[in-house]
Parts: structure tokens; sequence; C-alpha cells
């Protein structure tokens, strides 16, 4: 049995895009509905038929929704679920794609007093945006995580995590607090630092005569796919989970400090050891599917 029959998305990006075309080629028979606050990309949602309806209003949206998903960024959650408040049939559940919990839940359960809210995570993406991004098969082997608040009603934390398995995620559950801190490691302390990065690098273009882009075959090169993500999201992420990132930022600067020791102090034998658990993790993410263990990370040249 389907968890859903009629699910709305808000917000058409990437993620959102992509999950409406994965329920359409997995679960054919539930109808999609989308919405975005933009209209150039709600015409380009029409035009290249991505939903079976889309319209011109959060509210219109909704009406008949047993599922809304809240694909927008992360700060802006509350005032989409404000705009919704009215129209919101009394039994649909609320769920959402953002990267951090605990804020959105906060926002969610301020816009949306009394009602069955409970936030997921695909942990998926890629670095473009945009409607035209989204391809159905995003989810398949990655996470997502189902973050409920401690009182949810567990049929409606499973109707929630059985949409992800059927568009191909993994699911796994997780307190908001705790996805929070784990994903400030994973996800939004290596966007910071390759946006630090590739700032630095362009500060100093003048001095290395433009040779930084050049030469950016190698490892600068991957920083700049990461820091080419969405602006807004990730301004949105690091706001909105600023005591965990705060938190793994302050460790890395630690490490990076013991680290600079190590080279100041021509510590081989500490660089050796470093480098081989570090690339121990490497080869764990890929025995666990998360990763490609071709050539070049499965580049084609």
């Amino acid at each position: 049995m389907l968890p859903f029959a009629r699910v709305t998305i808000i917000g058409l990006g990437l993620i959102g895009s992509s999950l409406a075309r994965a329920i359409r080629a997995e679960m054919p028979t539930v109808r999609v509905t989308g919405h975005d606050a933009d209209p150039a990309v709600r015409d380009i949602a029409r035009r290249i038929d991505l939903c079976d309806d889309v319209t011109d209003t959060a509210g219109a949206s909704v009406t008949d929704a047993d599922l809304v998903v809240l694909c927008v960024p992360v700060r802006a959650m509350g005032a989409a679920a404000a705009d919704i408040a009215d129209d919101l049939p009394a039994d649909a559940i609320i769920s959402d794609v953002g990267s951090c919990k605990a804020d959105v839940l906060a926002q969610l359960n301020a816009a949306l007093p009394g009602r069955t809210i409970i936030p997921a995570h695909p942990v998926a993406g890629t670095e473009n945006s945009g409607p035209e991004a989204g391809f159905a098969t995003l989810f398949k082997g990655r996470w997502s995580i189902v973050t409920p608040p401690a009182d949810a009603d567990p049929a409606a934390v499973e109707k929630v995590a059985e949409l992800w398995r059927r568009v191909g995620a993994e699911v796994d559950m997780m307190d908001p607090a705790h996805h929070d801190l784990v994903l400030a490691v994973t996800s939004h302390l290596p966007h910071l630092i390759a946006y630090t990065i590739v700032g630095t690098a362009s500060d100093l273009e003048d001095v290395t005569q433009s040779e930084v882009i050049k030469y950016s075959a190698g490892g600068f090169r991957d920083f700049t796919r990461i820091a080419a993500s969405d602006p807004t999201m990730w301004r949105d992420v690091f706001l909105a989970n600023k005591e965990a990132v705060l938190e793994m930022l302050q460790r890395f600067s630690e490490d990076l400090s013991a680290l600079q020791r190590a080279i100041r102090w021509n510590d081989g034998d500490a660089l050796f050891s470093l480098f081989t658990r570090t690339r121990a993790i490497r080869r764990s993410i890929i025995e666990q599917g998360q990763d490609d263990a071709k050539p070049d990370f499965g580049r084609a040249h």
C-alpha cells in the first residue's frame, strides 16, 4: 500500500524537482502537485511537465494534500508553512528536506501549531540547482534521515519513512539535535572549508598570476565543485545550525593547529599517522556505497 495518494512539493529546485520525478517514476498513481514562489520556476516546471499540476499560490497547492514536503531554504521554512496554514487539510502530514532539523522543527511548530510534523533530510544533492537540475535517481542508495519530535505519531513517521524508501533511499532515524551535530561534521563544515579555500585562492590570484585557476585540475578543483552550491541555501544552513557548526569549526581549528605544528617541527610520523587514518576512512565510505571507487572519482575525460 502506498504511503500517500496526494503529495504537494513546495520549492521546485534540485531536491524538490528530483523528489517530484522520483515519486512519478516509482509511484505513478500518486498525484504530485508543485508550487514555487518564483514565477519563472513555475513556468519551467510546467514546460517540462514536472508535476501533475503546478499552482500559482502555495495555498492552492495543498488543499487536498495528504503530505506536504517543504523544499525551500531552511530559514524560509516558517514563512512557507505560514503561507499554507489556512488551506492545509486537518489530517495532512507536513515534512521537509532541510539539512538543519532542530531550527526547522521549531519554525514549523510555530507556524503550524498542533499539526503533524515529521521532518526529514535526504542526504543527497549536487552542486547544480533549479527545476531542470533534478533527476529521479538522486536518492537511490543515499540516506534519508527522518527526525520526528519525541511525541510524533509512529504511523505518520512510518509513512514518511516509507515514502523515502519507495524513491530508493536508505532510511535512518535521529533526534533533531543529534542530526544537526552529525551533519555539521559531514556536510556543513566541509562546505565552509570549501568556500573559504576558494575565496582565499581568489584573493591570491594576483600573487599567483592566475595560475590557481589554470592548474585547478588538482585538489582545488574538488573544492570548487562543493563551493558552487546554492549560496542562499548554504547561507541559511550556517545561520540555522550555527551552534553545531561553530562547535565543529573550533574542533577543526584545533586539529589544524596540531597539523601546523607537525609540519613546522618536521614530525613525519604524525603526518603519516594522520594520512593513513584518513585514507582508511575514505575507503570505508566507498565500501558503504556512498561514493565511487573509479579512478579520478569516476570523472569522464
